[in-house]
């Protein structure tokens, strides 16, 4: 996600109102404060949407964010938002509750309720918004998880931070259909994680199935490059069997090996045509996307893409002449 707004570009003076205002309309109502002077203030922050989700990128010096009781009272439009602890440390408060952050970890807190964030070490955290009756969560449940740490005692929170983190920043996912695409599992995806935190296995059973392939499709994304990528170890990285896997994708329509190689043959074609496409050879790319033999690789790259590595790279990096 582009950086939409950098105090590194507004006059001091007007970097603490240029914020507040940012922060109000885009995505909650909180009071804010910056701990160092107006001139040392850092922040750059990136604003997205998918759908009714509203995402907040930040990225600044040390602050403290207050949800206030008249600003909880005041509130049009109940929300749940999702923390996403990057790096550093933070401290959530909320419900009677205090819990530190850290990175690779999440946490919920609610837009009815006051809260306190505070960022003492800096900010580089993802706030990513979802009405509260999107989740359809009971009242009892929400509040039970809110300023919880949700990862490493969570494995579905654990395979739930690298979803959202990307979620936060790409752009390719904050417009058109690839949007309208993800809206309902993301929503899915955060009830998984929530019922499960609590326990409640009734309520965790619907969210955890129906969010299954997407978080099968998102584990073979990340570890895409790895050589040892098999059906079975997929499986294994989801407690089911093989058999289960194959059923699972195949009802979203994938066919595991054919998705697998678009997509690792999509990556080849990407760094081709980079700026370091010249830099390594056709070969080594390959292999590195899990194309071991050199030859099979640039048949079905000209299978896929009716033109051959070779070819594919020299259009976009033609040999300078002597």
């Amino acid at each position: 996600m582009s950086p939409v707004l950098d105090t590194a570009f507004i006059p001091p003076r007007d970097r603490e109102e240029v914020v507040r205002n940012a922060v109000w309309k885009s995505m909650v109502a909180v009071d804010i404060d910056h701990r160092p002077a107006a001139e040392d203030i850092s922040v750059r922050i990136g604003l997205g949407t998918v759908g009714p989700i509203k995402i907040c990128s930040a990225r600044a010096t040390a602050v403290a964010l207050r949800r206030t009781e008249r600003l909880a009272r005041e509130d049009e439009e109940p929300a749940v938002t999702l923390g996403v602890q990057m790096k550093g440390s933070s401290v959530v408060v909320q419900n009677g509750r205090e819990c530190l952050l850290r990175p690779g970890e999440l946490a919920v807190y609610q837009s009815i309720a006051p809260y306190t964030h505070l960022f003492d070490e800096g900010v580089d955290y993802r706030f990513i918004r979802f009405p509260r009756a999107a989740l359809a969560l009971p009242d009892r449940l929400l509040r039970d998880v809110t300023a919880r740490p949700l990862g490493s005692d969570n494995p579905v929170a654990r395979l739930a931070f690298p979803y959202f983190s990307q979620l936060a920043v790409s752009d390719e996912l904050h417009q058109g259909e690839h949007a309208d695409a993800v809206v309902e599992p993301s929503i899915e995806l955060l009830r998984a994680v929530l019922t499960s935190q609590h326990g409640n296995s009734g309520l965790a059973k619907e969210p955890l199935e129906a969010t299954l392939g997407l978080r099968i499709t998102q584990y073979i994304l990340s570890h895409l490059a790895d050589a040892d990528l098999t059906a079975a170890r997929i499986a294994a990285a989801h407690n089911m069997s093989v058999r289960h896997l194959y059923a699972v994708l195949s009802r979203s329509g994938i066919s595991l090996g054919d998705w697998v190689r678009a997509r690792r043959l999509a990556a080849c074609r990407r760094e081709l045509a980079g700026p370091n496409g010249r830099l390594q050879t056709i070969a080594a790319i390959g292999r590195r996307w899990g194309f071991v033999d050199a030859t099979h690789f640039s048949k079905v790259f000209k299978q896929a893409y009716g033109i051959s590595p070779r070819t594919w790279r020299d259009q976009h990096h033609p040999r300078s002449s002597a």
